[in-house]
């Protein structure tokens, strides 16, 4: 199966030749905080390590995904044509130590952590995640990002040298931070684009993937 099959998009293929990118990446809200607690405990222990820096039981994981502010937080994630969340990245705000900091003088620096399903992997799909937090960060007056994670996390790794990132390695685990642009109407434009589309594709799945289970109910139709 192609990537564009798996993110099944409804739009024109003239668009999608020239401009629409094949993974969609939509903003998550509380709704979908019981898949995103799915697609975590689906990990298997290698990737918790990855993902969290230790393979964390399933009641710390879902202390993590009920602890999850989205007033606070932004959270992205991807969902496949069958309406099943197979990548999620968590932008984490915090406030800006002066004493600190030596490489940004704004108020709020972010954390990008992600993580992708087995499904998905090779597809850039982590790569996208970050590139759409990344552009948040723009747009909200955050001029830094970072990213920790285990220095053996291979994926973490190609995503912070893909993008630029400066890196620094202490006792098996990386520290790496972005500095980025300020915002421009362009990338005001493109955010707004990008979920728009996103919005639209999740709107389209959820909708099949519920007229699915009503036929199952039907008297007469094979339990799926």
């Amino acid at each position: 199966m192609n990537s564009i099959d798996l993110f099944q998009n409804p739009l024109p293929r003239w668009f999608k030749r020239k401009s629409r990118p094949t993974v969609l990446i939509k903003e998550l809200r509380e709704r979908d905080r019981r898949r995103m607690l799915k697609h975590f405990l689906g990990l298997e222990r290698a990737d918790r390590l990855l993902r969290f820096g230790s393979a964390l039981p399933d009641e710390l994981v879902g202390s993590y995904v009920n602890g999850i502010d989205f007033s606070r937080d932004m959270v992205f994630g991807v969902y496949n044509r069958v309406f099943q969340l197979v990548a999620v990245g968590h932008l984490a705000f915090a406030k800006t130590d002066p004493g600190k900091s030596a490489v940004t003088a704004k108020e709020r620096v972010a954390e990008f952590g992600v993580s992708v399903g087995r499904s998905v992997r090779g597809m850039g799909v982590g790569s996208k995640l970050f590139e759409r937090a990344a552009i948040h960060c723009r747009n909200n007056d955050v001029d830094t990002l970072y990213m920790h994670c285990l220095s053996s996390n291979q994926t973490m790794m190609h995503i912070a040298r893909k993008a630029g990132m400066a890196i620094q390695r202490d006792y098996g685990e990386a520290d790496a931070y972005l500095k980025l642009a300020p915002p421009n109407p362009g990338s005001m434009l493109q955010e707004a684009v990008e979920e728009q589309f996103a919005t639209l594709d999740y709107t389209l799945k959820a909708n099949t993937r519920a007229a699915v289970k009503w036929l199952d109910r039907l008297p007469g139709r094979k339990r799926r």
